[in-house]
């Protein structure tokens, strides 16, 4: 090591509004009638927590998973072809290699790295972009180790780079928790990306619920991408409506709700965004987005005093759902019903509020 240790903290992102039009906007690229991508998201309370510091040639890489076990310690040179080797090889490790791999393209300047991410409290597979978190840890842990003096902007595109080098489908949605606490709105048009912190005119207080049940992502991806670009039918124009003018509408109102700090409304849209998916996009893959998990905890009657709206997360199915709680004592009302009564994991987000 040739630096002190940093201590660094990246959480995963909650997508409140507009799941899915990130990859639906980019097919714009070809199709200019397809509409372009909008969503809401923040930051989780929860990520990953690392101590990084530099190696002369190395990348060295030691993991904690979210029940504390630590994985062993995991090292490759710090050189192109091993690192793209390794990122095309699959699991964790595979998230951290194929972005180091993108720095080191852009800065062939620069040495080598640890990571020891000492502690993990975000759920991994459930919707929440743990392997965003890890890619922009990656940047982040470079940029600040060499003086790259990357933005986060700067930290989002090489993230998203260093994820689909590993063969991943992510859409660029993913790595919007570069923001951390910061909401933003992220647009989505062909090749085009913008980013709008938002205001927050009152303070939010979610529960994301693992529903400690079953979905297929890849198999959610895999039919909805078959409604594009101009799959014929009824089913796939009403993706193409959910995921493109629809979501433009509701995503507009909930900007809108939110910088105001109107919470009541902001539940409404969650109900109403839900209704919109299970009516035009489900049909397009029912065995995974019927969802009798998420729509049996959405209308839980003990929730319901408690509850201002509620959602899926994510590709949705029966993965991870989020509840808009009326105030901090509903929250842990809501927490209590959830783990106590329902047997599932929830995770508190408060969102503060700020203009």
């Amino acid at each position: 090591m040739s630096s002190p240790p940093l201590e660094l903290f990246v959480p995963g992102r909650v997508c409140l509004f507009g799941e899915h039009s990130d990859w639906a906007g980019a097919w714009r690229k070809s199709h200019p009638a397809i509409s372009p991508g909008r969503a809401v998201l923040v930051g989780t309370n929860q990520g990953l927590y690392a101590r990084v510091g530099q190696l002369a040639q190395t990348l060295r890489l030691q993991a904690t998973d979210e029940r504390g076990l630590r994985d062993g310690v995991y090292e490759i040179p710090m050189q192109p072809g091993a690192l793209l080797a390794a990122a095309q090889a699959g699991g964790f490790d595979s998230y951290v290699a194929g972005t180091a791999y993108r720095v080191l393209e852009r800065f062939p300047h620069i040495g080598g790295l640890y990571i020891d991410n000492h502690r993990t409290d975000l759920p991994v597979k459930k919707g929440l972009s743990s392997s965003a978190a890890s890619c922009v840890l990656t940047v982040r842990a470079l940029s600040r180790l060499y003086g790259l003096d990357l933005s986060i902007r700067d930290e989002l595109e090489l993230a998203y780079l260093g994820e689909t080098t590993t063969g991943s489908q992510c859409g660029r949605l993913d790595q919007g928790c570069a923001y951390g606490s910061q909401p933003i709105a992220m647009g989505f048009d062909g090749d085009g990306l913008t980013v709008e912190p938002l205001g927050v005119g009152a303070t939010l207080h979610l529960v994301l619920v693992d529903l400690r049940a079953s979905k297929d992502t890849r198999r959610i991806l895999r039919d909805l991408n078959a409604c594009y670009p101009d799959g014929g039918g009824a089913i796939a124009r009403g993706v193409q409506r959910a995921l493109g003018p629809e979501n433009l509408r509701i995503t507009a109102a909930a900007i809108a709700a939110l910088e105001v700090g109107d919470v009541a409304g902001l539940g409404a849209l969650m109900v109403e965004a839900q209704a919109v998916f299970d009516r035009w996009v489900a049909p397009a893959c029912p065995a995974q987005l019927e969802a009798p998990v998420l729509h049996g905890l959405l209308a839980h009657p003990a929730l319901a005093p408690w509850v201002l709206g509620g959602k899926g997360v994510g590709s949705q199915g029966d993965g991870t759902a989020q509840l808009l709680c009326r105030d901090a004592g509903s929250q842990q009302r809501v927490v209590g019903i959830v783990e106590d009564e329902l047997g599932m994991g929830a995770l508190e987000l408060t969102v503060p509020a700020r203009i």
